[in-house]
């Protein structure tokens, strides 16, 4: 079988300035951000559909990704795969004290002594302590200086709401979120009745951050939450496509009352349930 090193070394060649592929060799790290993002979905699609026959493929997908970033580091001589290895291993050892006590990866395996929220509790320390040694101006520090930018709208908001619940910054259960999302909702419809689009964008947008923040106090994760709404739109909205394929019918020729029946009765297949027709 092949191994990393082979892997390295094919990354290498389809880089060659002479020899190489034409596409490889425009590459940068900017265009090669849409693929990493996109090879990311596929390893968590994979994993949600069960699909573990096709997870090992979407998983070197995504290990390619590391290796590209890698390569063209080392063309800029800023560092190499070696230095990605080695900086992500010292992260994790210094992140698990519990495991790693004396910072030695081989050193003999003793008995985790703490529970799993002070485990959490020590990781957000050493994470604080981390984003502190990498200020510029420790003075203008902030909890929320490390979330990234580019998540996905929903994550990113769940991870803002978490760092500000770690200093107090939070509702004390989810029934006061629920009592904001209402709130929120209210504030659409006066955007609405303002006709405001500006105002309604804006209000929409709050209105979305108090649901993930309903969400985050439900223990749920409000993206895989949402992915999971569309994967059953999509399959309920295919079902209506099918039975009107089996009748011959052009959904445009259909009434509103019509498809809403079909969605019902895609509903009820769905939950095993007897037709009301």
């Amino acid at each position: 079988m092949y191994t990393l090193e082979d892997l390295l070394h094919l990354m290498n060649r389809l880089r060659d300035p002479q020899y190489g592929c034409p596409w490889d060799i425009r590459q940068t790290y900017a265009t090669i951000v849409p693929h990493t993002l996109e090879e990311a979905y596929e390893v968590a699609d994979a994993i949600e559909r069960g699909d573990f026959d096709h997870l090992q493929g979407e998983l070197g997908d995504l290990l390619f990704q590391v290796v590209y970033y890698s390569q063209l580091a080392r063309e800029e001589n800023r560092f190499e795969f070696a230095g990605v290895v080695d900086s992500i291993t010292r992260k994790l050892i210094r992140r698990h004290p519990h495991v790693f006590p004396t910072g030695d990866l081989y050193a003999p395996v003793g008995i985790p002594r703490l529970s799993e929220d002070e485990v959490k509790q020590r990781w957000e320390e050493i994470k604080a302590e981390e984003r502190a040694e990498k200020a510029s101006a420790p003075e203008q520090l902030s909890l929320l200086d490390d979330v990234p930018a580019a998540l996905p709208a929903l994550s990113r908001s769940a991870k803002l709401q978490k760092r500000a619940g770690q200093v107090g910054f939070d509702w004390p259960g989810p029934l006061p979120v629920l009592d904001k999302v209402r709130e929120e909702l209210d504030e659409v419809l006066e955007a609405m009745a303002d006709n405001d689009p500006v105002a309604i964008s804006d209000e929409v947008g709050d209105l979305l951050f108090s649901v993930v923040n309903l969400a985050r106090h439900l223990k749920v994760d409000p993206e895989a939450a949402l992915r999971g709404a569309n994967a059953k739109f999509e399959r309920r909205f295919r079902f209506i496509e099918q039975a009107l394929r089996d009748t011959h019918r052009p959904m445009e020729d259909c009434t509103l009352e019509e498809l809403d029946a079909l969605w019902g009765e895609a509903k009820r297949q769905e939950k095993n349930l007897p037709s009301c027709g």
